[in-house]
Order: C-alpha cells, then sequence, then structure tokens
C-alpha cells in the first residue's frame, strides 16, 4: 500500500514537452526516466519518491517497469550532455546511489501509487505530453519513412494496451479514479470515435475490434498509411490479415511496409488490390466462420477520430459476402 503519511516537500516541475523529452534517456535500448527526475515532477525529494516506489514493489516486478543503474550505465550517462551526477560525486562509478530507471509502462504503473490532488493533476499532464510527443509524427506525412518514428508510432500503440491491461488489474478508487478518467473521457487533445454506443479512443477502439479475430482479419480501406498497419502490432501470427486497398494518394510506401514486416515478422500479412470498385471502409472478422464479425467504418483507421465518426456492427453479414468474395480474387498491391 501507498503510504498516505509521505507528502510533497518540494514544488514540483512544470510539465512541458520541451521538458520532459530533456529528461528521456536511452538505457539498455529502452527509452527511460530517472527517479530522480519524476520525484521532481511530483514534488518529492528522491529518497521518499523511491520509498512510495518500495511500498508497492510488486507492481513494478520486472525490468518491464523498472530497474536499478550499474556502472557501465552511469559511464554512458555521463557522457549525454544533458545528463549531469551530483556535482560532488565524480564520474558515475564513483556515485554511491545508483538511481532507479521507469519505462513508460512503470511510469503509468507509478500512477497508480501516488495519491493526491497534485500527483493525479501531474500524472495527467504528464500522459498529455508522452501523446503530445508520439503523436507529432501521425501529423507529418513526410517523416513516416523515418525508422526511428516508425518505432515511436509503434510504441504509442503498445502505450494503448499497456494502459488497457494495467486499468484491468488495478482496483480503481479516489484519486486514481481521477487518473484512470485521463485515459477515457474525450478532450481536444485526444481522437475519439463511436463505437458499441459509447465514446473511445480512436486507437483503443480499434484494438478492441481486431482483439476480436480468431483466424481472419480482412481490411477494406482504399486510404491506407503506417498507422494502418501500427493498429495490427499485437495481433497473433495464428490470425491471417489481408488490407485490401488501391493505395490511393500512395501513402503506405514499400519502405514503410518492409519495416512494420522487419519489427513484427511473425504477423501474416499482406496486402491486395479492391479494383476500384468499393468506396466504403470495412473491417471482416473471421470470414464464413462462427465467429464471423462484420463493420461499417464511417473513415479509414489513419484518419479515425480526426474528425467526428463511428464504426458500427452490421448485422446482415452475408450481404457483404459478394463484395469479400470478389477482394479475395484481386491481385497483390505492389507498393513503391
Amino acid at each position: 500500500m501507498a503510504d498516505n503519511n509521505i507528502s510533497s516537500e518540494l514544488v514540483p516541475v512544470s510539465i512541458t514537452v520541451e521538458a520532459i523529452r530533456d529528461k528521456i534517456y536511452v538505457i539498455r535500448d529502452r527509452k527511460v526516466m530517472l527517479d530522480r527526475d519524476l520525484a521532481a515532477i511530483y514534488g518529492y525529494e528522491t529518497k521518499n519518491f523511491n520509498r512510495q516506489v518500495r511500498n508497492n514493489i510488486e507492481k513494478f516486478y520486472g525490468d518491464d517497469f523498472m530497474f536499478q543503474l550499474d556502472d557501465d550505465d552511469l559511464e554512458e550517462l555521463s557522457r549525454c550532455k544533458n545528463f549531469t551526477l551530483n556535482e560532488n560525486t565524480g564520474r558515475g562509478h564513483n556515485i554511491k546511489y545508483k538511481p532507479y530507471a521507469f519505462t513508460e509502462q512503470g511510469i503509468y504503473m507509478l500512477m497508480t501509487v501516488l495519491k493526491g490532488e497534485l500527483a493525479t493533476h501531474q500524472s495527467r499532464e504528464l500522459v498529455k505530453a508522452f501523446k503530445k510527443m508520439k503523436d507529432y509524427i501521425q501529423t507529418v506525412p513526410v517523416l513516416s519513412s523515418s525508422p526511428e518514428l516508425l518505432q515511436l508510432s509503434l510504441q504509442t500503440a503498445q502505450n494503448v494496451k499497456d494502459i488497457s491491461e494495467i486499468k484491468e488489474k488495478m482496483i480503481t478508487k479516489d484519486d486514481l479514479t481521477k487518473v484512470i478518467e485521463s485515459f477515457s473521457l474525450p478532450d481536444k487533445d485526444t481522437d475519439y470515435l463511436i463505437f458499441s454506443g459509447q465514446y473511445l479512443e480512436a486507437k483503443a477502439a480499434y484494438k478492441e475490434i481486431y482483439g476480436k479475430a480468431k483466424k481472419k482479419i480482412y481490411i477494406v480501406d482504399n486510404y491506407i498509411d503506417i498507422r494502418t498497419l501500427v493498429l495490427l502490432n499485437d495481433i497473433s501470427g495464428s490470425v491471417e490479415v489481408i488490407v485490401f486497398s488501391d493505395n490511393i494518394g500512395r501513402n503506405l510506401s514499400l519502405a514503410d511496409f518492409n519495416m512494420f514486416r522487419n519489427q513484427y515478422p511473425g504477423i501474416n500479412i499482406k496486402i491486395q488490390r479492391t479494383g476500384g470498385r468499393y468506396h466504403d471502409r470495412y473491417i471482416v472478422l473471421d470470414y464464413k466462420c462462427n465467429s464471423e464479425k462484420i463493420y461499417h467504418c464511417g473513415a479509414s483507421s489513419k484518419d479515425a477520430g480526426r474528425l467526428v465518426t463511428t464504426i458500427t456492427k452490421a448485422d446482415n453479414k452475408k450481404l457483404y459476402y459478394p463484395m469479400v468474395d470478389d477482394l479475395l480474387q484481386q491481385p497483390l498491391l505492389r507498393l513503391r
């Protein structure tokens, strides 16, 4: 349990994209933030911040959430221009205290530990800062072929899944409820759509739909780009994925497609043409199987949430069979 008697002793730092970006380091090939910087964000002295973590250590089990830096890590960090050790300590291996590093998943878990109105506010601002940094690439199409930016986009999709899993495992009450609500309530900085009679964050809605597939996923959409693929990043390799598209505007390049396949070689995916006959967007799950579902989408997945749109489940599935049978006969799309 969190030690609610521990209060903030310092003035918490203001959270901006620029400030957070300077406090993100790459350690052991992972993007992390250090305990001292997170403590400053939440207004704690580092020792009391870490006491909160120790009191809830079962929530941070494993390197996926948190790990302590070793001498090699500190030596590497000492070369970063924006990293400084305690000014009285000298080189990294002479420092007595070795900081803890928190992955982004660990930071989300941290938000379930720190209590109070201030912690809730800082958690919300931190989530918004992360989202702004990652969503930038989705508004700059010219950068979409950069491997680093592709990786960032893939991580954004993974974070949606991580947050959902954390929410399912945690008991949400008191101040924690306010943090959880910040993940699910519409605001001007988040892309939402209407699905199953409620507002959902666009990425979460597509994750929920694709997660229902047991054997097949067919996506019919003539306007695709790398975001179309990113939403499929955690699909099981046992599920066959076919994207039917003429790639109008050529927003998805061969380089984008190859990078995605290299990042997720276990995903069984290919792209076939539509033959120029289909205007609307559809998602077909487990075609002609007992678990079959068909959805009509008001917008392309790459644009979902930018304007008000709805995803609707089709009642008369057989009405769409001639369309799907025709699409399955179309040739592969040749990307450039």
